[in-house]
């Protein structure tokens, strides 16, 4: 039975719920499968039996780290509905720069740039997904799109988000991080947009 058409189960629920705390913890660059199922309390054996393979764990992983994303930035879309880009912009950031998401970021980042140096592994088009994910959140809802600035203005915003993460997760720097996303709102916003 190949990981694809594994039938959900308790335990499989389990253990994926304890190998995210794990990497949200440790990262993927050194998963081992023995180290991991020593420390969520089962064996390299029932992992590979219930995921198929550690490629397949790594998926199921990055789709729960996914889960959990899309989650937030629901969230934040809702929190935000109806209001302006950089409206929209500033609650995505404080989002970002919220302490308590650093593991789930860290992770996005590694795999994100796991996605562009192997893109035949097991996180196969994850970078391309949070883009379209990421856009999504600053277009904002249907009806707020008549008035939208465009892709490109989009495309910045998420340019400078991106780069500030990158940044903020290298240095922990917030207050510089978000005096740099409030300078980019401010030349947006003087320039029309």
């Amino acid at each position: 039975m190949s990981d694809a058409t594994r039938a959900p189960s308790a335990r499989r629920d389990e253990l994926l719920e304890s190998a995210y705390r794990y990497v949200l913890r440790s990262g993927l660059a050194e998963l081992s499968l023995r180290p991991l199922a020593t420390a969520i309390g089962s064996s390299p054996r029932v992992l590979l039996f219930l995921f198929g393979s550690k490629d397949g764990l790594i998926r199921e992983l990055l789709a729960r780290a996914r889960s959990d994303e899309l989650a937030l930035l629901d969230r934040v879309r809702a929190d935000a509905a109806g209001s302006d880009p950089a409206t929209v912009t500033r609650a995505t950031w404080r989002w970002l720069v919220d302490p308590a998401h650093r593991p789930l970021l860290t992770l996005w980042l590694e795999a994100y740039a796991r996605s562009l140096v192997d893109p035949d592994g097991p996180w196969t088009g994850f970078a391309r997904q949070t883009v379209d994910d990421w856009l999504g959140v600053l277009a904002g809802p249907p009806t707020r799109r008549r008035s939208d600035p465009g892709p490109t203005r989009h495309t910045l915003t998420l340019a400078v988000l991106r780069g500030a993460l990158l940044d903020l997760l290298a240095t922990g720097d917030a207050d510089r991080t978000t005096a740099a996303v409030e300078e980019h709102l401010d030349l947006v916003g003087a320039s029309g947009g």
